[in-house]
């Protein structure tokens, strides 16, 4: 949906295992889009990303996604960009409008029934004067 072009990275110390080779590769991959300047969305669903992502959007309007699971800084960026396209596909599904339901009639009736049936015993414990 949204292509590559639009996507910018930045790479940073990752932390975690690796030993000393952690503190001199930059592995971490931090992907950056620009929602606002994207021309590959609307203006709705612009709004629904600035919406559903909100806690991942700075003041500039930049969506950021990070990882830094692997020691590879190419597997890094191919789960950045997997998990924000994750993210898009998911902040842009509506969900579907829930449909009233009824009771069906023989609930209904059952549920009475089972009313009736406590009520007539709870009258039949009751000592009669």
């Amino acid at each position: 949906m949204i292509p590559d072009s639009e996507l910018r990275f930045e790479y940073a110390h990752a932390g975690g295992p690796g030993g000393q080779h952690v503190n001199k590769v930059a592995t971490k991959a931090i992907l950056l889009f620009d929602v606002d300047a994207s021309p590959s969305l609307d203006e709705y669903q612009k709004a629904r990303i600035r919406d559903k992502l909100a806690t991942r959007i700075n003041k500039e309007g930049i969506l950021k996604v990070s990882c830094r699971r692997f020691r590879s800084r190419t597997m890094n960026r191919d789960a950045a960009v997997a998990r924000f396209h994750e993210l898009v596909e998911k902040a842009l599904t509506v969900p579907k409008k829930r449909r009233k339901t009824r009771i069906t009639r023989s609930q209904k009736a059952k549920r009475l029934d089972d009313k009736k049936k406590r009520s007539r015993l709870k009258r039949d414990r009751r000592a009669t004067e």
